[in-house]
């Protein structure tokens, strides 16, 4: 089968709900992470509300409304702050080889490099928001 490139929501969609349906929530790194975290009967909705983040992200139409970053601090928060650069390289992967699996072309790059820069945002500020060690003196 040819590959053609991301063209509109519907090869968004595709795009997430396959690299969390078959990648994410299979991985044993990353995955209880996820499963952890959102509810199985609100997956459906967790995954239009990622597709509505990265239909943002790749063609500019405002259809996202939350807050990624205070999200991903709350989840480092509830697991103890154990999410570490690992995790980010983890899900880099996944969703190149994913977006690799489906698509090529210009909006497939995109989405790579988005999410390289994504990634490498959100790990840096949950990093600073992580609890510095006391030191006793």
């Amino acid at each position: 089968m040819e590959k053609r490139d991301i063209e509109n929501r519907e090869d968004v969609y595709t795009l997430v709900s396959t690299f969390y349906n078959n990648k994410i929530k299979n991985d044993d790194f990353i995955g209880p992470i996820f499963l952890k975290t959102i509810p199985a009967d609100t997956w459906e909705s967790h995954l239009q509300k990622l597709t509505d983040f990265w239909e943002t992200n790749l063609f500019f139409v405002r259809k996202f409304k939350g807050n990624p970053m205070k999200a991903h601090k709350d989840v480092d928060s509830n697991f103890d702050y154990i999410i570490y650069q690992e995790h980010f390289g983890r899900w880099l992967q996944l969703w190149f080889e994913t977006v690799d699996e489906l698509f090529e072309g210009k909006k497939a790059h995109e989405a790579k490099e988005r999410a390289r820069n994504i990634a490498s945002m959100l790990f840096f500020k949950m990093f600073e928001a992580k609890p510095k060690p006391t030191t006793i003196s």
